[in-house]
């Protein structure tokens, strides 16, 4: 039987390596690209030591011929569209950059397989950050019907990729699929994001280091699941007979603040928090020191508050649900960053 080929664009971020990983499990032939300029040293691929077993391509998704000589050299059954400047705070610095790739990125893609006569699934990675603050009073989940309320340049490229690849699948027929996911973490998630700081920080206050973990608001609320769980939701999605949109998620929704209490929770710390504001702290009950302190930099221009999902739809139809809760996760990611610290 002849192997379905999947590319994957963003292959050597945090998703694309679990779904890389995954896919080969399903004995397909992954290609696997980035921009070369944006690529880092494929720590993650390694980490899954599945550098050597997938093509790993340059493309940049801003550029239409780049995205035509890939689907010229490889006869692409499924694309993973996942390549996106996907930091929220960085948007707000770059919003052009950041609107080039995650918005027009997936048009382009969009347009090359559109204008090919085969027929290859598509597969968008749209954001529980497109829904901003759309919670009410009568609804406190998000589903694929709630309204998008984007706030900031990340969510409303990622509305925009959502909305043209509902579009294209409309409008030319074409299996042209969108996940909704909500936020997922792990060890291969990068630092510069919430919860791997400050896993990461925690791990290296055990080893010693004495500078506390410095964050913005800690009572942001979001809905936290295990990447390596949601991958197998975005294959589901395209082994359907027909496309749709999907939200996917655990169903519920802690505080920053409840995320770090895991983790002392975890690492058997003695601490408390005191202040109240800017002030805020988390204190070591022995040595006094300051573990976690905020810092008003950290905060967005504009904050999403509170993000719940509601994935009853993805149950039903795809047969999926989370495997991984949230203290287990904590205890995934700090287990790893711990050994990472011992290693050096």
């Amino acid at each position: 039987m002849k192997k379905k080929i999947a590319l994957i664009t963003g292959v050597s971020g945090q998703d694309g390596a679990y779904l890389a990983n995954f896919l080969l499990k399903k004995k397909y032939k992954v290609i696997g690209t980035d921009r070369r300029n944006s690529r880092d040293n494929g720590w993650r691929l390694k980490f899954l030591n599945i550098e050597d077993k997938i093509i790993q391509e340059d493309l940049d998704i801003c550029e239409i011929t780049h995205i035509l000589r890939i689907f010229e050299k490889y006869n692409i059954d499924e694309v993973y569209n996942l390549a996106a400047q996907s930091f929220v705070q960085s948007s707000f610095f770059h919003p052009i950059t950041t609107a080039q790739v995650t918005a027009l990125g997936a048009l382009n893609i969009l347009e090359v397989i559109r204008n090919k006569k085969k027929k290859i699934k598509f597969y968008q990675a749209s954001s529980s950050e497109m829904f901003g603050n759309s919670v009410t009073k009568n609804a406190n989940f998000l589903d694929e019907k709630s309204i998008f309320n984007p706030q900031s340049p990340y969510a409303i490229s990622k509305v925009f990729a959502h909305q043209i690849t509902k579009n294209y699948r409309n409008a030319y027929g074409m299996f042209a699929t969108n996940g909704i996911l909500f936020n997922h973490e792990s060890p291969l998630r990068g630092e510069e994001f919430i919860t791997r700081k400050i896993t990461k920080g925690f791990s290296r206050i055990m080893n010693g280091h004495n500078k506390p973990i410095s964050i913005g608001n800690i009572y942001a609320k979001r809905d936290w699941g295990f990447a390596g769980d949601y991958v197998e939701a975005m294959w589901k999605m395209m082994q359907q007979k027909k496309p749709d949109d999907y939200v996917i998620a655990t169903g519920k929704s802690y505080s920053i603040k409840q995320f770090i209490n895991f983790c002392v929770e975890i690492l058997n710390i003695k601490a408390y928090w005191t202040g109240k504001g800017l002030n805020e702290k988390l204190v070591d009950y022995k040595s006094k020191k300051c573990l976690i302190r905020i810092d008003k930099k950290f905060f967005r221009p504009s904050e999403v508050n509170y993000l719940k999902g509601n994935f009853n739809k993805a149950r039903k139809l795809l047969k999926w649900k989370p495997k991984t809760n949230l203290k287990e996760l904590v205890r995934i990611m700090i287990k790893e960053d711990m050994k990472s610290n011992n290693a050096g």
